[in-house]
């Protein structure tokens, strides 16, 4: 039977899903606010008592200031969440645009919204004071799940799994096992062996769910993953 070029190329591109639907929510501690950069404020807006974010050492207590038509006042900034309180984040779409949306729930599952910014902007953000290069790379697009995808050198025919080189292979095991932190995610891999210079020819794409990133640990494995590839050389 005769294989053309394009069957080829579809066989021994490998597939690995972790199937469901990409995470829009989750929980974070008090200190990953302010490794994205912002403070939270007990304070009042426009008279009323309620919480909201500043940028980190932007404000302190007795601070009175006007955004948006909006008269805000800063009575504390919190080193802890208050009492009976829960911070949630999650992603939201408008518009083709991702925006990340963090919430103060209380006990009775009420929620106080306290910041609302686009994902990409703070995703960016985060990952460039945390020097993680190889993901800012390889990062093309955000929504409630993000790619990540790169390419080195000439594509040709892809490897089949049994070829592999051990870089391969720990590069797709490291990636399984980030898909199996976050709950989500779909790997397509195509590895087309190596240069006579010794460097890795492959193509690939990543989905993840976007807000699994703002975890800076989950963040970090991500990193030393893409890292395997050498993709930041």
């Amino acid at each position: 039977m005769v294989v053309d070029a394009k069957e080829v190329e579809m066989i021994n591109t490998l597939v690995f899903e972790t199937l469901g639907n990409p995470e829009k929510e989750r929980e974070f501690k008090l200190k990953s606010l302010k490794r994205w950069g912002f403070d939270l404020i007990f304070g009042k807006i426009n008279g009323e008592e309620t919480y909201f974010t500043v940028e980190v050492d932007e404000k302190k207590a007795g601070d009175k200031f006007s955004k948006d038509g909006n008269d805000y006042e800063v009575i504390e900034v919190l080193q802890e969440l208050p009492k009976n309180t829960e911070l949630y984040a999650h992603i939201e779409m408008e518009m083709g645009k991702a925006y990340i949306v963090c919430q103060l729930r209380d006990e009775d599952g009420k929620n106080t919204e306290v910041l609302r910014v686009p994902a990409a902007t703070l995703l960016l953000a985060f990952l460039k004071k945390n020097k993680l290069a190889n993901t800012i790379k390889a990062i093309k697009n955000v929504g409630i799940s993000l790619e990540l995808s790169m390419q080195n050198g000439v594509g040709g025919k892809p490897l089949s799994y049994e070829e592999l080189p051990n870089v391969a292979r720990r590069f797709i095991r490291s990636a399984r096992k980030v898909e199996k932190e976050t709950g989500f995610g779909r790997l397509a891999f195509a590895y087309y062996g190596e240069t006579k210079d010794g460097e890795p020819r492959y193509l690939f794409r990543w989905l993840l769910p976007t807000i699994a990133l703002f975890e800076l640990d989950i963040a970090k494995k991500i990193d030393q993953t893409l890292g395997i590839l050498k993709i930041a050389e």
